[in-house]
């Protein structure tokens, strides 16, 4: 995009969408795959379901902090491609793989550090103990691939390249589903031809899993580090150590990793007040997220491209185009994601009947996730809106409000409400906490007008 030049309301709107739409497809494809990995899961039973369901909490603790460390960077690096300043840009890309990577390192070792206690922890029956520590240990090792495909995904966005990630992202979710075929189940078949596999349940799940991550992450680097023109990585430019990279990228990403850690601890104390209700209820909590992620995930693709058209308009010193392109993109994730929320309510009994064959986990699944669905709007808005914050470099302020929302609102409530309504209890909880925390995020958005200039 030419900065220099007026750019109409009609550009801009088209604009957020060309960058939105691989995003967007590419986050469908990976809930396509979480459907599909559950569905796998479903068919062995409520306990594999319940295991996986009971550590996802914590699995995207980790994933969280290696997305907040790879934002750090590629705020930057979309604020430099801006500038027209693609030898910046490639440095941070250098500062960022070997920062992160160290870090991707140590969360790797303190997961699989805490892997046997951590069920223990969140109060699991003793009978899903078992699958959940080994789901949690594979998952946790394989945390240095994911960082890769984080920190090299988000170079080639920051770069205006959409495409490539989600092609690459979708791929994943396809290589997913063949492995999950040969580690989880004995046998199988495709059409009339039958195949041997490993049998090895939800230990399969998470090999197959780590295998994908694994696989796309070489992929991505190589995407960004040799086949980008602004990213392309060459032995006669070495890299030159500047501290302010790493400065700013721990003021961006420090509140970023706060925020993922307020939210998933507070979805791991969640876990702990449902846990007690028993295996179907944790099945049926598991199963509700996986199913409402489809109408979360278009918000996540079109925050992905407000982060990169506001990082991109402050770095060329069009700060008009940087509010405009704020506001425009939290509007079309209101809307997108209010269209899907309302579609959701009314397939949700058949969305369950596809993941699980047991009638009382589809049953409180459907109660709840329909629950949640009137939050989508207000969580469209807080999805978006701090995407387009992150762009400007904003994580301190919207981090504190994610904090205080999630913990006073959502945990007090659900301590209060769960043991009288049961799993409803913390999916009303849930469903207010989003809207306060929507409220909050636009609030930010529309009148903290100074982030632009910061």
């Amino acid at each position: 995009m030419d900065f220099d030049k007026a750019v109409t309301f009609r550009q801009q709107f088209m604009l957020v969408l060309r960058l939105s739409m691989p995003a967007i497809l590419a986050q469908i494809i990976s809930i396509a795959m979480q459907y599909i990995d559950a569905a796998m899961l479903g068919k062995i039973g409520a306990r594999a379901s319940a295991s996986v369901g009971l550590v996802s909490t914590s699995t995207w603790l980790l994933g969280g902090l290696c997305s907040a460390a790879a934002a750090g960077f590629s705020v930057q690096s979309a604020q430099y491609i801006g500038a027209k300043d693609s030898r910046s840009a490639r440095q941070i890309f250098k500062h960022a793989l070997l920062a992160s990577m160290l870090f991707s390192i140590l969360l790797a070792s303190i997961g699989a550090a805490t892997d046997y206690s951590l069920p223990v922890w969140l109060g699991a029956e003793e009978a899903i103990r078992g699958d959940a520590r080994k789901y949690f240990l594979i998952y946790s090792l394989s945390i240095p691939f994911l960082q890769l495909n984080c920190i090299s995904g988000g170079m080639l966005q920051s770069t205006g390249n959409m495409r490539v990630p989600s092609i690459l992202n979708g791929c994943m979710c396809v290589l997913d589903v063949i492995f999950n075929l040969f580690f989880i189940f004995p046998s199988f078949g495709v059409g009339r031809i039958s195949f041997t596999g490993l049998g090895m349940g939800v230990t399969g799940a998470a090999l197959g899993t780590a295998l994908a991550e694994a696989v796309t992450a070489c992929a991505m680097f190589f995407a960004a580090s040799v086949c980008n023109k602004d990213m392309r990585l060459t032995g006669s430019e070495k890299l030159e150590y500047n501290k302010k990279y790493l400065e700013r990228a721990v003021k961006i990403s420090v509140p970023m990793a706060f925020e993922h850690m307020a939210m998933c601890g507070a979805m791991v104390m969640t876990t702990r007040i449902i846990a007690p209700l028993g295996t179907v209820a944790i099945a049926a909590n598991s199963f509700a997220i996986t199913a409402e992620s489809l109408c979360y995930m278009p918000g996540y693709g079109i925050a992905s491209a407000a982060s990169v058209l506001v990082g991109q308009s402050i770095g060329a010193k069009r700060i008009d185009l940087a509010r405009r392109f704020g506001r425009m993109s939290s509007v079309m994730g209101v809307a997108i994601m209010s269209i899907i929320g309302a579609v959701m309510y009314f397939l949700a009994p058949y969305v369950f009947a596809i993941l699980t064959v047991d009638p009382q986990v589809r049953e409180l699944g459907t109660k709840v996730l329909r629950i949640e669905v009137f939050a989508e709007p207000l969580y469209a808005a807080s999805i978006v809106a701090s995407g387009a914050l992150r762009g400007a470099g904003d994580t301190l302020i919207p981090s504190l409000m994610n904090f205080f929302s999630i913990w006073l609102v959502r945990i007090g409530l659900a301590l209060i409400l769960t043991p009288v309504l049961g799993l409803a209890g913390a999916w009303i909880a849930m469903c207010i906490e989003l809207c306060v925390r929507g409220i909050l995020l636009v609030t930010r958005l529309l009148f903290a007008n100074r982030i632009y200039e910061s």
